[in-house]
């Protein structure tokens, strides 16, 4: 069976996405619905910052000393005891000249030179901000005052602070604005709040879209399956086919669930964010975006480079599975012929060819996140040293600092998710590419205007072929010019060496495949103005291949046929003769089967005949029914089939030509045309082709 086209390149995804957009139609509101919770949502996350900002400004003015009243207490206390010492002076016939701050400094360490009975001396109490300073607290703060240097780091400075009076700390200890701490405090706690239910809600609907889209598509691909022609799967895989319904499909509807309004969220708080650094500090905001310009090329540079691996996973994935379903359906055969090691190297080939796709899908979009983590890292470096350098100038705020490290998080996490999200979008275009090109494939023709139809429990039974030309491949006939007639009643055995075209005539008078040329009349009616439906539901159809669903015995009798007593199918089973097998297993006719359970070939030809004159229909059709069977098992069935025909038109193909020899014509085919037709003893008179494949079927 020959395997589909292994793509070498990057399909059209442009033309996909816009392809899977259309088709997402349905669903168009609630889409617009999340696309706006992901838009608010990630607003509100780019405001958040600027609230926290705010808000540890508050918290960071309530846990410091207030330096606007250290420097007015610093100014009246100096103030006074200048004014108090430079009097003293003059008094004593000094004078005294203050042209500027060093002067200043110069008396003021004069004066906290003099003895303690002199400071109290020239000093009074005096009231600060309604707070009484004594003279011992007066002097005590100048002394302190002076021992402070320039040079001293934060602790230090802190130490020296924590000897100022008690008086004096009542003045310039920090106090913290409750009102407004409250007041920040719920703002952002109901931004927070908020943002969790846009970001919720949104999550919610997309993955109501997901799945739905995901079901959605897997029925259009079941029904698609019912529409194609039966040429399609003879030239693809199972596993292929399985691949598309199965991992294409969940692949589409789980990824795009999550990425649509990713996009959305990450674009917004990407360009948010840019727009909320530049308000806060340009000169902050500059530096995180120089920061973090190498992600956005390598990003893109990567996501560009993985584009095709993504649609030669898809590819690959289903080469796998079809070879997986076509061994391990084969595997006695297999065994058989110890072709175990050869199905391994195959494997092995196939899977190592996914195995690198998806190593290097998977390495050049995983490398992404860690160059995006770099990346910020090295934003977060870059906007504390310049943060630092700028509150040191008292150009910015401690807030601010705290708030550009959440803008860094805000602004790369957001561009690593887009190039994800980007990459994840290859997967979701391969996916869909692989279900676009099976919905696309060419369907049966369309039976609208066909309005001729053959009531079953009026048909005659006459069929006729007339000049019937057919060729799977158009430049290779195999039905060359074949015309038969065929009464009601009649059992008409087809019987020809391997590739003769007796299959091939059956899938042809079951509208399977179209004619080439000619013509085939039931009850004087073209199969060509008859509907598939109303001619399928005038055969009964036992093959050769059985096939046997997961289910009770009973159910797989009763495939597609209603009000069907227990009486009724005990009666066929009997007449089969498998009554007795059904009978020995634990639940009878409840027993669960499946084509794969413990059950004989020839037990499961009995079901499946069985199940075939449960259907009743007034044409039979059997293709190699005996073939799976026993000789003592041929007999039970040759007797149940005898059955099944009286009173229908039967066509029977078989290799083992001691089953037909009642039939009431038997057409002889060899390379597509009918060579020899009569009863069996007539064609062993002539002594012709049918004569001698008889024949050799008895030579030893």
């Amino acid at each position: 069976m020959p395997r589909p086209q292994k793509q070498e390149k990057a399909k059209d995804f442009k033309g996909t996405m816009i392809r899977l957009f259309k088709s997402l139609e349905k669903w168009r509101y609630l889409l617009v619905i999340a696309s706006i919770f992901a838009l608010l949502g990630a607003a509100l996350s780019t405001v958040a910052p600027s609230k926290l900002s705010d808000l540890t400004n508050v918290i960071s003015d309530g846990i410091k000393p207030n330096m606007e009243n250290i420097e007015y207490v610093s100014i009246e206390i100096t103030r006074n005891a200048i004014e108090k010492y430079t009097g003293y002076k003059i008094k004593n016939g000094q004078p005294v000249e203050i042209k500027n701050e060093q002067d200043t400094l110069e008396l003021l360490e004069e004066f906290n030179s003099l003895t303690q009975q002199e400071k109290e001396y020239l000093l009074n109490p005096m009231y600060i901000k309604d707070t009484k300073i004594s003279v011992d607290d007066q002097i005590t703060f100048i002394d302190t005052t002076l021992s402070l240097k320039k040079d001293m780091n934060n602790e230090e400075m802190i130490e020296v602070l924590d000897q100022y009076p008690e008086s004096i700390k009542k003045i310039i200890e920090p106090e913290l604005d409750k009102n407004e701490l409250y007041k920040r405090s719920i703002i952002l706690a109901v931004i927070y709040l908020l943002n969790a239910i846009f970001v919720y809600t949104e999550g919610l609907i997309m993955a109501y879209v997901g799945i739905g889209y995901s079901k959605r598509l897997r029925k259009n691909i079941s029904e698609k399956i019912n529409r194609l022609p039966l040429k399609y799967f003879d030239s693809h895989e199972t596993g292929d086919i399985l691949s598309r319904v199965n991992n294409d499909a969940d692949t589409i509807g789980i990824n795009m669930s999550d990425n649509i309004t990713s996009l959305v969220t990450n674009i917004t708080l990407f360009v948010g964010s840019i727009i909320m650094m530049f308000v806060t500090n340009w000169l902050m905001a500059l530096t995180a975006i120089a920061a973090s310009i190498f992600g956005f090329v390598g990003s893109f540079f990567l996501l560009k480079k993985s584009q095709k691996y993504f649609v030669q996973r898809q590819e690959e994935l289903g080469n796998l599975n079809g070879h997986i379903e076509e061994i391990y359906s084969g595997h006695n055969v297999v065994k058989a012929y110890n072709g175990e090691e050869t199905a391994l190297e195959e494997f092995d080939r196939i899977n190592e060819k996914l195995y690198t796709c998806n190593r290097k899908s998977q390495f050049l979009s995983g490398i992404m996140q860690p160059i995006m983590g770099f990346v910020g890292n090295f934003g977060y470096v870059a906007v504390c040293v310049v943060g630092a350098l700028l509150v040191m100038n008292h150009m910015t705020s401690f807030g601010t600092i705290v708030a550009f490290m959440i803008y860094i998080r805000l602004f790369t996490n957001p561009l690593s998710r887009i190039a994800q999200a980007m990459t994840t979008m290859q997967t979701i275009a391969a996916a869909a590419e692989r279900v676009y090109e099976f919905m696309d494939e060419k369907e049966l023709p369309e039976e609208k205007d066909l309005k001729e139809k053959i009531d079953k429990k009026e048909a005659k039974g006459n069929i006729e072929f007339k000049n019937v030309k057919f060729g799977y491949d158009p430049n290779k006939t195999i039905i060359k010019d074949f015309s038969a007639k065929v009464k009601s009643g009649e059992k008409i055995a087809i019987v020809g060496p391997t590739g003769a075209g007796k299959t091939t005539m059956v899938n042809l008078l079951m509208k399977f495949y179209e004619i080439t040329d000619g013509d085939i009349l039931i009850d004087g009616k073209s199969i060509k103005d008859l509907t598939r439906e109303n001619i399928h539901d005038l055969f009964i159809m036992v093959l050769q291949d059985t096939w046997l669903f997961e289910g009770t015995i009973r159910d797989n009798l009763k495939f597609n046929k209603k009000n069907v007593t227990d009486e009724e199918i005990w009666n066929i089973c009997k007449t089969v003769g498998v009554d007795h097998f059904i009978k020995t297993l634990p639940g009878a006719l409840d027993s669960e089967v499946g084509d794969n359970e413990n059950i004989s070939s020839g037990q499961k030809q009995l079901l499946t005949i069985a199940r075939g004159m449960i259907e009743d229909e007034p044409f039979l059709i059997l293709d190699e029914a005996t073939s799976n069977v026993d000789t003592r098992t041929e007999e039970l069935v040759q007797k149940a089939m005898d059955k099944l025909t009286e009173g229908r038109t039967s066509f029977i193909i078989a290799h083992r030509l001691s089953t037909i020899k009642n039939a009431n014509l038997i057409l002889v085919m060899n390379e597509g045309n009918i060579v020899e037709q009569g009863t069996h003893e007539e064609l062993l008179k002539k002594n012709g082709f049918y004569a001698k494949l008889y024949n050799s079927q008895f030579q030893k």
